[in-house]
């Protein structure tokens, strides 16, 4: 009975058999889009968290949620958002991406690929089962409430009772090693699997930004691993690495979290880059301005990167020297990124722009992120630092950075890239009100905690008293923080109603010039049925005009 109502619908597989290519896939795309579906998951996790502190923090002394559930939102919203969200939405574009724009037909190790996405599905389920399973047979479940920092002594056994911050230990330390396996995966991918006649001096710049943030993740993953695995010690094996009071250091892993944790921050910013990068001169119809200034300084980015670990310790008492070298350091990173900001507005500099959805979340990108970078430049002054530091103004920075710059431009991606996966474009009236409720929400949200740090409200804090001035900056951040989410909502809409309603769009809807765009949308299984010859930086730009092509100017 069965085989004959598969018979009489021959295209419709039961749904067992196509979760089943799911789960055991190995092609790079398919795991691509699993890792942006799981970040979605976590992201719907992470802005419900948000929203839940922002109405806690609408009026002075409040009580939505008790200060421990506070405690934890704050804890879970952030290392939700950095291990669970941005990272892995960032590496399923470049599981998607990079292998058709370099020409290849599958990464390097498919199966490390695959392995890689279950590590981190798995990490983030870990963490969040401590809901349920954190306190053992001590009692209910409870998350984890030490930050995403995670500092000394607040994790030792003195002060976090239970199991919550062993989950946190080990949920982003399982997600750490598929971070380790992605990132090794798409160093061999790039260096080896390049099409015939691709130098690393044509690969489109996305590619460029995967691999020194591959690099990066290879480089400062496992000194946070080590740190993680020392902590466990602390906490039951009797070890005192980070104990002051038995002759340990609470700084070393203030040291040892930051190593990773300020790399991580261009392990998100990079892919960012690359994607503006792809899509700023696509609609400026111009080349990208300074190729090579941009590869340079994106390979400065990453050397710089892992030498400013310690300026976000200036109020820990170190030496004045050792605070002056680093503040040295940060303002040198500011000229690489100076430079990059420099190009892309060179880039769209007497071009012909297209106001395209995907070209005004990278504009977005361009205004927010020059403003979390100014910000940024500010608390590397270390008398600025100490007074702002752990204020609100360093929430509103950081957030301008990450969800105003590096979410902004994932945005983009989605709009720019959605048609080569799906076939169908997203629409362009969802896009706008989209775009639009997400620039004024996030403004409403970070601009006024500038405000609120200066007044001096702390980081993570519960509530507040009234009459200090700090109603009105709250009352208008939960506002924005709203606004936020209804923007989502309009993204969600639009991804569903594009996938049935959207207009087909070929295989070239922008009329691009990196190789993705020469194959059809979806891609087939091996990404090519010819593996394409590339001669310059723009093959399908050589390919549309024989009569001039880039490879006799380059």
């Amino acid at each position: 009975m069965e085989a004959d109502a598969y018979t009489a619908l021959p295209n419709r597989r039961p749904a067992t058999a196509v979760a089943h290519d799911w789960v055991t896939t190995v092609d790079h795309k398919q795991i691509g889009i699993l890792y942006i579906v799981a970040s979605c998951f976590f992201l719907t996790l992470g802005g419900l968290e948000a929203l839940l502190m922002r109405l806690q923090l609408w009026m002075p002394d409040l009580e939505i949620v008790s200060p421990q559930t506070f405690n934890q939102l704050f804890t879970m919203h952030g290392t939700t958002m950095i291990f669970f969200v941005v990272m892995p939405v960032e590496a399923g574009m470049a599981n998607y991406l990079v292998p058709l724009m370099i020409g290849a037909r599958d990464m390097a190790f498919p199966r490390l690929n695959a392995f890689g996405f279950w590590m981190f599905l798995f990490g983030g389920f870990l963490l969040y089962f401590s809901y349920f399973g954190a306190m053992g047979l001590y009692g209910a479940g409870s998350a984890p409430d030490i930050g995403w920092y995670a500092y000394a002594p607040l994790t030792s056994p003195a002060f976090s009772r239970g199991n919550s911050t062993d989950y946190w230990l080990l949920g982003t330390m399982i997600s750490g090693v598929g971070s380790v396996s992605f990132a090794v995966n798409m160093i061999a991918t790039i260096i080896t699997m390049r099409a015939p006649g691709m130098r690393l001096s044509m690969m489109p710049l996305f590619a460029w930004m995967i691999l020194v943030t591959s690099g990066l993740i290879v480089f400062a993953f496992p000194p946070f691993t080590a740190a993680e695995i020392m902590m466990l010690f602390d906490r039951h094996l009797g070890a005192h690495f980070f104990d002051t009071q038995a002759g340990g250091d609470g700084l070393l892993w203030q040291h040892l979290f930051w190593f990773f944790g300020h790399p991580e921050v261009y392990i998100l910013a990079l892919p960012a880059f690359g994607i503006v990068s792809e899509v700023i001169p696509v609609f400026s119809r111009k080349v990208i301005f300074g190729y090579a200034s941009m590869v340079a300084a994106t390979v400065s980015i990453g050397f710089i990167a892992m030498g400013v670990w310690a300026h976000h310790m200036f109020t820990v008492g170190m030496s004045s020297t050792i605070d002056l070298f680093f503040s040295a350091a940060t303002f040198l990173i500011a000229v690489p990124t100076g430079i990059k900001m420099f190009n892309w507005t060179a880039t769209l500099y007497g071009g012909r722009i297209r106001l395209t959805v995907p070209m005004l979340f990278s504009l977005g990108f361009l205004s927010l992120f020059l403003i979390g970078g100014l910000t940024g430049i500010m608390l590397a002054i270390v008398p600025m630092d100490w007074q702002l530091s752990d204020s609100y103004f360093l929430i509103g920075h950081f957030h301008f950075v990450a969800f105003g710059g590096i979410f902004f431009a994932v945005m983009s991606a989605y709009y720019y890239w959605y048609p080569k996966a799906i076939g169908r474009k997203m629409n362009r009236k969802l896009g706008l009100w989209h775009f639009w409720l997400q620039f004024i929400g996030f403004n409403l949200t970070f601009i006024p905690m500038h405000f609120s740090g200066i007044l001096g409200m702390p980081r993570r804090v519960y509530t507040y008293k009234a009459g200090v001035g700090l109603e009105f900056w709250n009352q208008v951040t939960t506002v924005g923080a709203i606004i936020t989410g209804i923007s989502l909502l309009f993204f969600i809409v639009n991804l569903w109603y594009s996938y049935f309603y959207g207009e087909e769009a070929g295989d070239d809807p922008w009329n691009a010039w990196t190789l993705e765009w020469a194959t059809t949308s979806p891609p087939p299984a091996y990404n090519f049925e010819e593996l394409p010859v590339v001669k310059s930086r723009r093959p399908l730009w050589d390919l549309k005009h024989p009569d001039d092509p880039d490879w006799k100017h380059e």
